[in-house]
């Protein structure tokens, strides 16, 4: 609860606008059909229950490779639980059904800014509680958004991907961070510590939010699968940092989203 507190008074210091609109039928697309920009666009899937005026939190989802925006939206683990948790969320199309993000200032960034000012055009969006998430090689993406983008990203909640180069400098991170990994991904290789430390997919937030080395606290917790859980309260940017590792290989961990939302707005958790 504190953390969540924590969150929401940072993310109020912003001071970022929204566009608000009170017609309900002034989206103009949803679900699997396209909202378009230029050549390419983006999906996006409102909550269930809705009641076409209400201020939404946001979450941009980037997909995996060789894969496209529809895939989140109906993904019973991405789009099957922001639809419950009254979140709206935002899936891109990747130029080539993929993503450009190995350097700073990333073609796809720019891209990703341009769909979120297209979808306060037609949502009532509260970018104040913007989330960014990806899986795979979208994983990656939301990284290189939320390194570049900085404040203006409350949560980073990334999946089974990083950067491959930990040291890579940021000038600034998400309020939040929280991340998965499996311990036995071969595909985007978990990214053990120096000396195999199990904390090393985040060890780039932990150097830029000048964070201890060791945890606040660790813990264990269940879905279908097992997770350890990282923490890291106390660092000195005043932000937070989120490890869950799990046994296993490159996939998006069931029940992960969904727990994160919960602890994010308990006020939707059933």
């Amino acid at each position: 609860m504190k953390k969540v507190l924590k969150l929401a008074i940072t993310l109020g210091m912003l001071q970022l606008t929204s566009t608000f609109h009170s017609n309900a039928q002034d989206y103009g697309c949803t679900g699997d059909t396209i909202c378009p920009i230029n050549e390419r666009g983006y999906h996006v899937l409102p909550p269930d229950n809705w009641d076409g005026k209400s201020t939404l939190p946001v979450l941009i989802h980037f997909h995996g490779w060789g894969r496209q925006g529809p895939v989140p939206i109906n993904h019973k683990h991405i789009g099957g639980v922001t639809r419950k948790a009254g979140v709206l969320l935002v899936a891109p199309n990747g130029l080539g059904k993929s993503w450009d993000f190995w350097r700073p200032g990333s073609r796809d960034t720019h891209f990703a800014k341009k769909v979120l000012d297209d979808v306060e055009k037609r949502f009532p969006i509260d970018r104040t509680r913007l989330l960014v998430s990806g899986y795979s090689w979208g994983s990656s993406m939301a990284w290189r958004f939320s390194c570049e983008a900085g404040n203006q990203v409350g949560v980073l909640l990334g999946i089974s991907g990083t950067f491959y180069d930990q040291s890579e400098n940021c000038e600034t991170g998400p309020v939040e961070v929280r991340h998965v990994h499996g311990l036995k991904d071969t595909v985007m290789d978990f990214p053990f510590g120096p000396n195999g430390e199990e904390t090393g997919p985040v060890r780039l937030w932990q150097r830029i939010n000048d964070c201890e080395a060791d945890a606040t606290k660790t813990s264990n917790w269940s879905t279908s699968q097992d997770f350890k859980r990282y923490e890291w309260e106390n660092c000195a940017s005043g932000k937070s940092v989120t490890l869950d590792v799990h046994g296993g290989g490159h996939w998006i961990a069931k029940g992960w989203l969904e727990q994160q939302l919960k602890e994010l707005f308990p006020d939707k958790a059933s």
